[in-house]
């Protein structure tokens, strides 16, 4: 049996800042990871896919060369062999770091393998036993494969297996139109794909705003994009090259033929293999650990981080996962989940940058609200761009005059959106924003100009 101060299950965003915050504490630490280091984000997640994004966004403004006066000889032609090597590269050199980093820490043991809890406080390791006061879970999750009829039989992709992929196909059915799947959508259908998208409930990313789910799908189908919504998937066909998704719709049935399927409907956490129940770990109905609001299980000694915890799906809500947990353990600073704020993009392009409530919360809510809404046509630093889609609203408290929420939907959204969450962290009224003298040509200088325009949202 191997005896440690700490133990860290996983190697996403929150384990190995965790690893080297406990070590530089004198702490021993036993990091254990099963595959490839780095997790979800640097794998198949948000770097090999913005990496992915890049490509097609390159083959999209190269195709749009002659609106910007310049002139290109003969098609734009995409390289997929080039795309997944240039993706590849660029992975492989953030996990290597992220490994570098952590076998590197004095006092952390790597451990190779699969963890499984064989008490409260003990974890096996192929024939290893290891034992610590303190466990930190950060598994992650995996692509959720639902139970549709003639699924099994039939080759399918998720997003991890796309990141194999290195040949174009030539039609490729997307079920999920949610965030996974829309950026898949658009990025294959830059890059030469015909790509339709199935979603069960009436709209696209249907947590958002319903003008917002409208402008998206314009978008999408601007490029050529085959959506269909309020379409249930009622069995699907198929073999290697060929697939044939059925969907019945308020029109009545119909069958969606391609060349490949994509599953794009959601997520599972990887706890079912843990052996959680041996250690007394509470989960939830669909699988993620309960935790408090300083990521303490209901084991004490016992923590979980990242999307294992269903308290957040992306690298940046895992990293403060890490941050609460250290400042509260290392730092006497008790930072809670509690005092989070929503936030997260859409990496389509333009990409959706949100942060707070949208508007159909505050309306629920039922306080006295003001709004402002201002399209991206009116913005100089879009029309120079000649990239004028979408628009941004943001949504303020009446009588508090601090920010509730906001959707900015258009170019570099994305990074304007901070902006505004950062206020909402200061607590600050909006008119400390609204009084700002922003740099000219940006997206950001008509966030003020919207603050003068605000409006009761009735």
């Amino acid at each position: 049996m191997g005896r440690f101060d700490a133990i860290i299950i996983g190697s996403g965003q929150a384990g190995p800042s965790l690893a080297a915050r406990l070590t530089d504490a004198g702490m021993t630490v036993a990091f254990i990871e099963r595959t490839h280091f780095g997790g979800t984000c640097v794998n198949d997640g948000c770097i090999p896919t913005k990496a992915l994004v890049a490509s097609a966004r390159t083959a999209h403004v190269a195709r749009r060369a002659a609106d910007y006066g310049v002139t290109i000889s003969g098609p734009v032609g995409v390289d997929m062999t080039a795309v997944k090597a240039r993706k590849d590269a660029i992975v492989a050199k953030s996990r290597s770091g992220v490994e570098n980093w952590v076998r590197g820490m004095k006092g952390c043991t790597v451990v190779l393998g699969n963890a499984r809890f064989v008490a409260p406080k003990e974890v096996r390791v192929g024939d290893d036993i290891l034992a610590a006061d303190r466990i930190f879970i950060n598994v992650g999750g995996r692509p959720t494969v639902p139970p549709i009829p003639g699924l099994a039989e039939v080759p399918f992709l998720t997003n991890t297996s796309m990141m194999d992929l290195d040949d174009l196909p030539e039609h490729l059915v997307v079920l999920g139109g949610s965030y996974i799947g829309l950026e898949f959508a658009q990025m294959y259908r830059r890059f030469g794909s015909r790509v339709t998208v199935i979603e069960a409930l009436p709209r696209l990313v249907a947590r958002e705003d319903e003008d917002i789910s409208a402008a998206i799908a314009e978008i999408l189908a601007g490029e050529g994009i085959d959506v269909r919504t309020g379409a249930k998937v009622t069995a699907v066909t198929g073999r290697e090259g060929s697939v044939a998704v059925t969907i019945d719709t308020a029109q009545g049935g119909a069958t969606v033929k391609g060349s490949h399927l994509l599953l794009a409907i959601g997520r599972r956490p990887n706890t079912d293999d843990l052996g959680l129940d041996t250690a007394g770990i509470a989960v939830d109905q669909r699988g993620y650990i309960v935790v408090d609001d300083q990521l303490r299980t209901n084991v004490p000694g016992i923590y979980a981080l990242g999307d294992c915890n269903g308290r957040g799906a992306f690298t940046h809500t895992s990293y403060n996962d890490y941050e609460i947990v250290a400042a509260n353990l290392l730092d006497n600073d008790p930072r809670r989940l509690g005092d989070r704020i929503t936030a997260y993009a859409l990496y389509i392009d333009p990409p959706l940058g949100r942060c707070g409530l949208t508007e159909a919360e505050v309306r629920s809510s039922g306080r006295p609200a003001l709004a402002a809404t201002w399209p991206m046509t009116r913005v100089g630093r879009a029309t120079e761009r000649s990239e004028t889609q979408g628009f941004m609203r943001i949504i303020v408290d009446r009588d508090t005059k601090q920010i509730l929420g906001a959707s900015l939907l258009g170019i570099n959204a994305d990074e304007v959106v901070h902006a505004i969450a950062d206020l909402m962290y200061a607590k600050a009224p909006y008119t400390v924003l609204q009084r700002a003298m922003h740099i000219h040509p940006t997206v950001s200088e008509y966030l003020p100009t919207m603050l003068e325009n605000l409006a009761p949202l009735t």
